[in-house]
């Protein structure tokens, strides 16, 4: 047996896949550039702590259920001109993680909401932190099923865990009077010891409707935004950007001119007679 065949058998053995993998090309490089034995043994080290670091930000970006991979870099800012951009950035410094605050993204679909939380989610693994992603319908679905089958307590880890939870689309459907109750005791439970993002189509004014409750309502909201961001987008759709852009939509001023003309008092007569009709 070579040296060479001993060392791939130790290399592997140890579990030092990486250096095992890359043995001749550092050897070669060694050979070429005669490096001190201090600075051989570091390129050695730092492949093996390099690829090492990459499958565990594989493993924990697969953990966190990401409906996609987004960076900040892939985001059009000049698209979203309501958009402060200094207040992403500041976010992008994850002071928020560290200080157990949440981040609230409100706006109609398509401007970039799930976007900018896939972004953050990303980064905060990039530092580190767990993460997890679901949608608001899914997170109650399970806690709801949870209960019934009577393990709501260890179901409930599993949202409690991540340093870093994603509810996307609250407020797409209302919730019953179970999730409302469900879905704030998870708030009350990561209250200061964990962040949520949280997507919405609904101003806060509106969400007594999603919780059927506005008493409930106002006590998720009053242990939401206590330590939190808000960032309100209002914009125009990137979907019916891109459809515009393949010559598959109108552009709004096009549309506008097409709508006939409604006046106020046509419009106020619609509705009085929309309300008459409901007597």
């Amino acid at each position: 047996m070579t040296a060479i065949d001993e060392l791939h058998e130790r290399l592997e053995g140890l579990g030092l896949t990486a250096v095992d993998a890359r043995l001749e090309a550092l050897l070669e490089g060694a050979a070429k550039a005669e490096p001190a034995y201090a600075d051989f043994l570091l390129d050695v080290v730092g492949a093996e702590a390099d690829a090492r670091r990459q499958r565990y930000l594989k493993t924990r970006l697969q953990l966190a259920h990401l409906p996609y991979v987004k960076t900040f870099e892939q985001f059009d800012f000049d698209f979203q001109p309501s958009l402060d951009e200094r207040q992403i950035q500041e976010l992008r410094t994850l002071r928020f993680v560290h200080e157990a605050s949440n981040v609230i993204f409100l706006g109609p679909p398509g401007v970039g909401k799930t976007h900018l939380s896939v972004a953050l989610a990303e980064a905060a693994i990039q530092a580190g932190f767990g993460a997890y992603f679901i949608t608001a319908h899914d997170l109650i679905a399970d806690l709801s099923k949870a209960i019934r089958e009577g393990r709501l307590q260890r179901r409930m880890r599993i949202y409690l865990a991540p340093k870093v939870l994603i509810v996307d689309e609250m407020g797409y459907l209302p919730l019953d009077e179970l999730g409302a109750t469900i879905f704030f005791q998870l708030v009350s439970a990561r209250y200061e010891r964990g962040s949520i993002i949280l997507t919405s189509n609904k101003s806060y004014a509106d969400w007594g409707s999603i919780f059927s409750d506005p008493i409930i309502a106002t006590a998720i909201l009053d242990r939401l935004l206590h330590h939190s961001t808000t960032v309100n987008i209002r914009g125009e759709s990137f979907r019916l950007k891109e459809r515009r852009r393949a010559g598959l939509l109108s552009r709004p001023e096009e549309q506008r001119e097409e709508r006939p003309a409604v006046d106020a008092a046509d419009a106020a007569g619609s509705l009085g007679k929309s309300k008459r009709s409901r007597r």
